[in-house]
């Protein structure tokens, strides 16, 4: 009973996240496919991927069996910048029809092709295929917990291993899968979705009489009699020369799953109990700061308020000490004005671009089955939010006094993404000498430009042309003509000191969920909880506020009104430890040893804190924006 006491708007919120965690449902593009008994399966074969160089190859880059002519499948822009080459493969099934020993090719290794499989093997890569939209999965029993099965993404191109009695290491490709293909059946009209794809794994040496032709028989692995590939005993080794016959099973069994819960398999692959009770201790300890914070500002601020409306004679506004004593010069432009609008803006256009972007996860419509769909929307988001950056720049730059709209409006275009775009370029060269299927090709880099220079740019214009046509903000107290000497400051209020002190707090309410977006990105897994990481951003948005508009007040109260950019960098230093904490997590949890993913891993990176820093320092500015505002108002001032 005592649910239905609570407010109804908390109730909705409850809903709301474990509805969109627990359940989840799936954009209506993505409908289930039925299949009738003998109809064809076809298996897509998608990047190899590797946990320590981060850098994918195309399937075919490997001697595998091709079809007769390799179709690319059409790939979204999010796809395509992801590293995804989606292809044909030989592979064809026929619905819930079992096979054994069904042979594909035979393949005889040159120079080349050996070393290429060689050094494939050593970097641990993964062959990852799809089938129906599900991809393919390893089941993996944990040696920790009795009956308990946990999935990883595709299986190894191959192993490394000695013969006994030898010393040397050989290499050996993993050249029979066994595939099993889970179905749901509709009892009425006897159709069958599917539901699950798993693959185990094995390399034989396989061996046959007579010349090699299309109807030769194994004698390693015959349907005929019976004769499955059940271990590796006798392993196909990697070398010139070596003849490689690439063959597979394939086992349809029914499951009680039904197609909008298939993606759970995928989706429940870690510890997902420390993970929960992690995120919600987190958020339980920045909620309890954040109130504390709150309570001391607002009972602090309401004793300094009545006590200066309190003053009557001009002997005790001459004594007055704190921040009303620079209530002349808080509103004086500060250094460098422009940078400081333009920065600003581009703040509110990713803030802008996450939002939106968070919401549409939550709906479901960004769920892991809608491949690369993430990624578009945030870059088309962040492109059509050009005309939020150019109304707050723009805007902020009247308030300013400034006079040059149009200048503004170009910075704010092109400073931002222009860093970017060099960054991506340079890191791109980086996997373009690397032959890598990753690197993005000259016509999607020539969309990404249209849609700057095409879409955004305008944008940013038309979004600066209505914000200076609206009547500047007015200083709720006037500034005075000569700057105010600013006292020697206590050692604790050092810029650098405070700044670099603001953005812990922020850093904290987000490193937990920060963990498993990394794992999600650098270890290949699915992140998926976007109900949480709403949340965890809701409360990013309060603390940042928060703590800068603290830090704000007491500068203010040393009589030190230069806050313009300190209350930026505050909140925006936190893209200084999540930095600090990338290269935390690359040395203890990735085992990159090559200087080229080195490099690529820290790129990306400090791309990605340099938008976290653009997007907090612009919540921390804001916050102290309206927050002096506030309190100059809500004073007399003679």
């Amino acid at each position: 009973m005592a649910i239905l006491k609570r407010p109804i708007a908390i109730r909705i919120l409850i809903f709301f996240v474990f509805s969109v965690n627990v359940h989840g449902f799936y954009l209506p593009g993505v409908a289930p496919q039925d299949f009738q008994m003998g109809d064809a399966l076809m298996v897509k074969v998608n990047k190899l991927t590797s946990t320590k160089t981060q850098l994918p190859y195309s399937y075919y880059s490997l001697p595998y069996c091709r079809p007769e002519k390799i179709v690319d499948s059409a790939e979204n822009l999010g796809e395509v910048l992801r590293g995804d080459r989606i292809e044909n493969s030989p592979l064809v099934f026929k619905m819930r029809e079992s096979q054994m020993c069904a042979a594909v090719c035979r393949v005889k290794l040159d120079k080349k092709s050996a070393k290429a499989l060689k050094e494939k093997i050593v970097d641990e890569y993964r062959v990852n295929m799809i089938l129906d939209n599900l991809p393919l999965v390893v089941p993996v029993q944990r040696p920790d917990q009795d009956n308990v099965v946990v999935y990883q993404h595709g299986f190894h191109v191959g192993l490394k291993g000695i013969f006994v009695g030898k010393k040397e290491e050989k290499y050996f490709i993993h050249n029979h899968l066994t595939f099993t293909v889970r179905f749901h059946r509709d009892i009425e009209t006897d159709s069958s979705r599917i539901v699950g794809f798993e693959v185990k794994p094995f390399s034989i040496k396989h061996e046959y009489e007579g010349e090699w032709n299309e109807k030769t028989r194994l004698t390693t692995c015959d349907p005929h009699t019976k004769r499955a590939v059940t271990n590796s005993e006798s392993p196909q080794e990697v070398e010139e020369g070596s003849e490689i016959i690439f063959t597979y099973d394939v086992d349809f069994q029914e499951s009680e799953v039904k197609w909008a819960s298939r993606w759970d398999t995928y989706l429940l692959m870690a510890d997902d109990q420390i993970h929960w009770f992690s995120i919600v201790n987190s958020m339980m300890i920045v909620l309890f700061l954040s109130g504390m914070v709150a309570m001391i500002m607002l009972r602090t601020l309401y004793r300094d308020i009545s006590n200066y409306n309190q003053l009557e004679t001009h002997e005790e506004v001459l004594e007055e000490t704190g921040w009303k004593l620079v209530h002349g010069d808080v509103f004086r432009p500060p250094e460098n004005p422009e940078l400081l609008c333009v920065y600003a803006g581009t703040g509110v256009q990713c803030f802008g671009m996450i939002l939106v972007t968070m919401i549409f996860a939550c709906l479901g419509f960004l769920s892991p089955s809608n491949r690369g769909g993430l990624m578009t929307a945030m870059l088309l988001l962040w492109v059509f939010m050009g005309l939020l950056a150019g109304y707050a720049s723009s805007r902020l730059y009247k308030t300013l006094r400034g006079t040059e709209w149009k200048k503004i409006a170009l910075r704010t275009a092109f400073m931002f993404p222009a860093t970017v775009f060099v960054a991506f370029f340079v890191l791109n060269a980086i996997i373009w000498g690397q032959k890598s299927s990753g690197a993005v090709p000259f016509g999607t880099m020539f969309a990404l430009v249209v849609l700057w220079f095409g879409i955004s740019v305008p944008l940013v214009f038309i979004g600066s042309y209505i914000g200076f046509r609206k009547p500047a903000l007015e200083d709720p107290v006037k500034t005075n003509k000569i700057p105010r000497q600013v006292p020697i400051q206590a050692w604790y209020m050092n810029p650098i000191f405070s700044i670099l002190i603001g953005g812990i707090l922020p850093f904290g309410a987000v490193f937990i969920e920060l963990f498993f977006i990394l794992t999600s990105i650098w270890l290949h897994q699915f992140y998926y909880i976007f109900g949480f990481l709403f949340i965890v951003f809701i409360i990013l948005i309060i603390t940042c506020a928060e703590i800068t508009v603290v830090l704000c007040y007491f500068q203010l109260c040393s009589e030190d009104y230069q806050w313009w950019w300190r209350s930026y960098l505050t909140s925006g230093s936190s893209a200084v430890y999540l930095f600090l904490y990338a290269a935390f997590y690359f040395y203890t949890k990735l085992e990159i040893t090559k200087l080229v993913s080195a490099i690529l891993y820290f790129g990306y990176m400090l791309v990605v804190s340099y938008v976290f820093f653009v997007f907090t320092g612009a919540i921390g500015f804001y916050a102290c924006f309206w927050f002096t505002r506030l309190i100059y108002s809500s004073v007399k001032i003679d």
